[in-house]
Order: structure tokens, then sequence, then C-alpha cells
């Protein structure tokens, strides 16, 4: 009985939830589904893939978050393109003193469910409307669509996080409030169909990530602001 108890978590745990925030989509698409396969069966099939993917895009892994003062996880899953001092986007009100800022750039295929990179109070909440360029051009923070959230932590610092809109992304998503007090890992927001979301951090604290590294939202640690470490070289290989 154990082992067939096994072998059922094995099967089960392929399987991960879906937000609630695109079993709207999942079920338009099932309904497109079904009158397309009505009027053309070809074109059922090829709309019954459109909407299993939009079913993948939605998923919602569970993830194990470290939990320690001074740890900043990444707010999302993808692609590491930047890691360096940058100036934080003026609505931010973090002054005009360079921070480290760690860009990352999810692609359609990424879980796009964004996670709170440190515990502490949401001060501040800020949209700015923009373009849709390619979220992952040098200008893209500054010129595109983009939700702003200034988080205090526990220690005290201060850390920014911005969902930016990518090229065919067209619904930035925030769940938080401001003035909630949330936890490092916590489900915070998403962005639909490609984005990137820019961490800015204390600078030269502890950065432990470099450019062209994949984060997992919740789980990798970009940051240990109580180490001395001020950054970090990859080889990719």
């Amino acid at each position: 009985m154990q082992d067939k108890q096994g072998l059922l978590d094995t099967i089960t745990s392929a399987f991960v939830p879906v937000h609630r925030d695109g079993h709207k989509f999942i079920g338009i698409g099932a309904l497109v589904t079904l009158v397309f396969f009505i009027i053309w069966p070809p074109l059922g099939w090829l709309a019954a893939i459109l909407t299993l993917f939009i079913a993948y895009f939605f998923r919602d892994p569970e993830r194990a978050t470290p939990i320690r003062a001074g740890l900043i996880v990444a707010p999302a899953d993808g692609r590491i393109i930047a890691v360096g001092p940058k100036v934080p986007p003026g609505e931010m009100q973090l002054g005009d003193a360079p921070m480290t800022c760690v860009s990352i750039f999810l692609s359609i295929f990424d879980v796009h469910i964004n996670r709170a990179p440190v515990s502490g109070k949401l001060i501040r909440k800020v949209y700015t409307p923009g373009i849709f360029s390619n979220a992952a051009s040098d200008t893209a923070g500054e010129d595109n669509e983009r939700m702003a959230l200034v988080i205090t932590a526990e220690g005290g610092e201060q850390v920014g996080v911005v969902q930016i809109a990518g090229l065919i992304a067209r619904r930035i998503v925030t769940f938080p409030k401001e003035g909630e007090f949330i936890q490092a890992g916590e489900r915070i927001g998403l962005i639909r169909f490609g984005s990137r979301v820019d961490v800015y951090l204390p600078l030269n604290r502890g950065i432990l990530v470099g450019v062209g590294q994949r984060s997992v939202a919740g789980e990798t640690v970009l940051a240990d602001l109580q180490s001395q470490e001020t950054g970090r070289e990859l080889r990719v290989s």
C-alpha cells in the first residue's frame, strides 16, 4: 500500500496548480475550443493546444523560501540579464544615489508569479504607464509600463521591486496594498505574457548572483546583506 501511495504521489507531483488569475483565460479558451471543434475539428485542436499553453503559463508551483535576516531572494523566475549600480526610478523615492540593481528577464515559458524578495512593510506602490518594448532592453526600466514597490525590511533596509511589462505583456497584477506587511517568498503579483523584474538593493552589499544565471522566485538568494561580498563572477558552460 505504501508503494502504491508513493507512486501516486510521484505522479500527482508532476501537476502544478494554476493560479486563480488564469482560470478565466482557461475558461475562455475551453469555450472557444468547443466552438471550434463544432465548426472544424483541426481548428479545435489548435485552440486546445493554445488553451493548454495558457494553463501552463499561469502555473503556480510551491516554493521553499530560506528565512534569515539579511537574505534577499529572487522575486521572479528567469534569466539574470544585469547586475550593477543604477539609480532607481524617481517614483520609488529612494534618492538619487545608485543602488545595486538585479534585472531578471522572464520569457513566456517561465513561471510568472512574482514573490516578495524580503519580509517587511510595503511602504510605496506606484504605477507608471508606458510603452511595451522588449523587456530585455536597457531602457525598458524607464520607458515601459511598470509597477514599483518599495519594502522596508525588518532590518531597516529599503528594497525596491519593479514589475516591468514586456513586448507582448499587457497587464501587471500586484496583490498587496500599501501598508501591508509581507513575508519573503509571499506571492505579490504577476505579469501576463513576458516581462522583467528589477530589484534594487543597498549598493555593493553581499551580491551572490551574476549575469547569465537563472533565478527561481522565492528560492534563489540574490544577496546576503550581512555579507561583505561585493559581487561574483560566473563561468557559463
